[in-house]
């Protein structure tokens, strides 16, 4: 039986706009994101759900982009990049604690791990070491050794509470 690879047009919600792209049945989300729509933050690492790099959140939730299909979230949920986070050329504070803090090394997993941390904020404002830990535990880094990481969405927390804000969006 041959193989349906019709073209279709995908119209998801990204970062608070309704964007449309040309996807295959088996295109991932990952693909539709960066090839279809020019959002390149997302890495694509492991195509398999492993390392986390292409983590998005979708209507609040954490999704691993590389094994989620584009057809899934067409005309439903709100997805969120990391090119969503900043505010009019503004990093998120997030993005600014992970560069004070060292926390970001060589960067690839970065988009991933603060997608995993930003969901986490908007759920608990206070986070434990230990919650922050297991909210990133999908999240592989090669280079950091996770403290610094771990410090810097402390470190996020901390100036959010102290801004009387959320997380954002």
């Amino acid at each position: 039986m041959p193989l349906d690879t019709a073209t279709v047009v995908c119209r998801l919600r990204v970062n608070g706009d309704l964007r449309e792209c040309a996807v295959t049945p088996y295109t991932t989300l990952l693909e539709a994101l960066r090839y279809g729509l020019g959002l390149t933050g997302s890495k694509q690492g492991c195509d398999k759900g492993d390392c986390g790099a292409c983590t998005v959140v979708v209507d609040g939730e954490p999704v691993l982009a590389c094994i989620s299909l584009a057809l899934a979230f067409h005309d439903r949920g709100d997805i969120t990049t990391v090119e969503g986070l900043a505010d009019h050329g503004t990093p998120h504070p997030l993005q600014d604690a992970l560069d004070l803090s060292g926390g970001a090394q060589c960067g690839f997993c970065t988009p991933g791990i603060l997608m995993s941390a930003w969901a986490l904020l908007r759920k608990d404002a206070s986070p434990s070491r230990e919650a922050i830990a297991q909210a990133l535990s999908g999240n592989l880094c090669r280079c950091t050794g996770y403290t610094k990481i771990l410090e810097a969405v402390e470190r996020a927390a901390a100036t959010l509470r102290e801004a009387g804000g959320e997380a954002g969006r």
